[in-house]
């Protein structure tokens, strides 16, 4: 009998194939940093976007690194959060 949870939560996995997450990662470019704490005021922004695993920001190069669960926010979301904070971003190829 234990089995049958077991074969339904399968199912329902089956089911709805495309709520699987996939982890992505991509560079945002970061133009208005320009003191040492832009970079903390970006981070902070971007960790709590629900979804973020992890983040890195350079004010050097300007950019922020983040790692995230695709079916929890996507790179709009990530975008909004820094220009919400004063620093507007964009993807870089």
């Amino acid at each position: 009998m234990k089995l049958v949870p077991i074969l339904v939560a399968v199912a329902l996995l089956v089911s709805t194939g495309n709520a699987i997450a996939t982890e992505r990662t991509v560079t945002l470019g970061v133009e208005r940093m320009t003191c040492v704490t832009c970079p903390i005021t970006v981070k902070k922004a971007l960790s709590h976007v629900p979804g973020v695993k992890a983040v890195k920001v350079s004010l050097l190069h300007k950019q922020a690194v983040v790692t995230f669960d695709d079916v929890l926010t996507d790179v709009g979301a990530l975008t909004r959060a820094t220009t919400n904070a004063g620093y507007p971003s964009r993807p870089v190829e």
